[in-house]
Order: structure tokens, then sequence, then C-alpha cells
């Protein structure tokens, strides 16, 4: 059986961290800032965890 490809564009948008959860960057975080409190900004920069109703969709576009 031929190996699993990767979904790149999944590769691009999610990291593993080290204790299997998924890594994924805040919507919202990139144009019209000017409107946007300091506060909520500092929050859209930081990362988030995917939801766990997504987790094994995207374990299966990240098999390695």
């Amino acid at each position: 059986m031929p190996k699993m490809k990767t979904h790149r564009g999944a590769a691009k948008r999610f990291k593993k961290t080290g204790t299997g959860e998924y890594k994924r960057s805040r919507a919202y975080g990139q144009h019209i800032l000017e409107k946007k409190a300091p506060k909520r900004k500092r929050r859209l920069g930081q990362g988030a965890l995917i939801d766990k109703t997504d987790v094994k969709r995207v374990a299966r576009m990240l098999p390695y």
C-alpha cells in the first residue's frame, strides 16, 4: 500500500504539539486592526487549540 500524503493546506494551518494536540492560529487578526481593541489584538496573535470535534478530521489530513 502506498504512503499516505499529507494535506499541504492543513500542514500550513495546523501544528501538532508535544502532547498530541493540534494548534491553530486565530482568525480576524490580519487587517482592519485600527478599530480593534489592543487587548483583542494581543489575543488574536496567540495560538489556540482546535476544537475536539475537529481533531479526527485534522489528524487524518496530517498522518506524519
